[in-house]
């Protein structure tokens, strides 16, 4: 909630309203965003625009099919997954210490990979 609400940057209007995210002015029907919220707004853009790469610099998306690059230790199998295991439909999600893949691999089940230690196929 804006405590002080400016004026329309349009027409000057001073009986401007907070709508969401938007301040509107009723005279002209500008909306904007405020400058006093632009720390939300910044945070807001910064999840549309984040981006995910992979190990070597190909933007990864949702469905998508990659290659285990180096080999991993999984705790509890003496194996771990391989290099050059490939996982199919991956789903990107914002997992926990920097694991933002969400996949199932076989053989092993479901877990949370690192986009720097998968390549897309």
């Amino acid at each position: 909630m804006i405590e002080n609400i400016p004026p329309c940057p349009q027409c000057s209007g001073e009986y401007t309203y907070e709508m969401n995210n938007l301040v509107v002015c009723p005279a002209c029907g500008h909306e904007w965003v405020p400058a006093a919220d632009g720390a939300g707004a910044a945070a807001g853009a910064e999840a549309e625009e984040r981006v995910i790469k992979d190990a070597v610099g190909n933007v990864l998306n949702d469905g998508d099919t990659v290659t285990v690059v180096k080999a991993l230790k999984v705790k509890g199998n003496p194996s771990g997954i391989k290099a050059g295991t490939k996982v199919r439909n991956i789903r990107l999600v914002d997992g926990v210490d920097g694991h933002d893949i969400d996949c199932r691999i076989d053989g092993f089940g479901a877990m949370q990979l690192k986009s720097s230690v998968v390549k897309k196929a």
